[in-house]
């Protein structure tokens, strides 16, 4: 069901508050430039910043702004169960294609606290799920066997966005449930190795500046090139590098203020880069042919 180039959006911001002309404009470009769904209200579009209204309202604009051209895919999840159904009920009726559920993150909830989360969620809204697992940011581990269970016992859970640098857990999701399971990378830099043990696309960063290259990376290898798709994948690396300079949105929100796409506005307690890191990332996106602004 969700597979290609996802877009992780960011949220612009405009004096403290969101941009919705900016992010209407956002999803417009990416229905253009070949992107195969919209994820808003993610880590990158830093949701733990959104109060509930806004929250609300970034995923409606996103959901009109998109006119079914491309699938949206709205995160929804957090460390309240009770929550995270109510923000998941709220994407189904504002026309979400399906929701993106991180992990309960700093409760620490054992494995059988993850799946019961799971699956309370699952089974109370009727909605496409793609779980999202990010240890790095969470505190836990989605366990494969959770996960495999998970796909087995509800039908609606369809996929899992695996951002935890271990593809053993990839292999071994993919092995379990073969192609009847979404599995997407979670890390632009580890987007084509996953393609190639059977992970079926991207929840990308780096698309948010580039997706014309990031979809096309996915094609490629979807049709059988893997040359072509490991020639992107070489030229991608050293700017996903630079974007990952400083913790996510930031460098990214950066870079689109230099390309005009956006403010580079962040949210406290994130700030605006440091000048050595800034003038890495310009480094790198001259390097790669990006226009910068001066």
């Amino acid at each position: 069901m969700f597979d290609g180039s996802m877009v992780a959006l960011v949220t612009p911001f405009t004096d403290g508050e969101v941009d919705e002309k900016k992010l209407a404009d956002l999803v417009d470009w990416h229905a253009a430039e070949g992107t195969s769904a919209i994820v808003p209200c993610g880590t990158t579009g830093e949701s733990a910043t959104l109060s509930y209204e806004e929250h609300y309202r970034v995923v409606e604009l996103t959901v009109k702004a998109a006119r079914k051209r491309v699938p949206v895919i709205a995160g929804t999840g957090s460390n309240s169960t009770r929550e995270t159904i109510e923000l998941t009920q709220h994407a189904k009726d504002s026309g979400a294609d399906g929701v993106l559920l991180i992990a309960p993150y700093y409760n620490k909830p054992t494995q059988k606290g993850l799946f019961e989360h799971f699956r309370a969620v699952a089974r109370a809204v009727p909605i496409p799920i793609i779980l999202y697992n990010i240890q790095s940011r969470t505190a836990v581990n989605v366990l494969p066997s959770t996960v495999i269970e998970l796909a087995r016992t509800e039908k609606n859970i369809v996929g899992i966005k695996e951002a935890s640098g271990n593809l053993d857990q990839t292999s071994e999701i993919v092995a379990a449930l073969g192609t009847s399971f979404d599995v997407v990378s979670g890390d632009d830099s580890l987007t084509l190795p996953m393609l190639a043990l059977g992970a079926k696309g991207v929840i990308s960063v780096a698309a948010n500046i580039v997706p014309k290259d990031t979809a096309a990376l996915c094609a490629a290898w979807k049709k059988g090139d893997a040359a072509g798709a490991k020639a992107i994948h070489l030229k991608l690396f050293p700017l996903i590098k630079a974007l990952f300079l400083e913790t996510n949105p930031t460098p990214v929100k950066t870079a689109m203020g230099w390309m005009g796409l956006c403010g580079p506005e962040v949210r406290l307690p994130l700030v605006s880069m440091e000048a050595a890191n800034e003038a890495k990332l310009k480094a790198a996106m001259k390097a790669y042919g990006l226009k910068v602004a001066p």
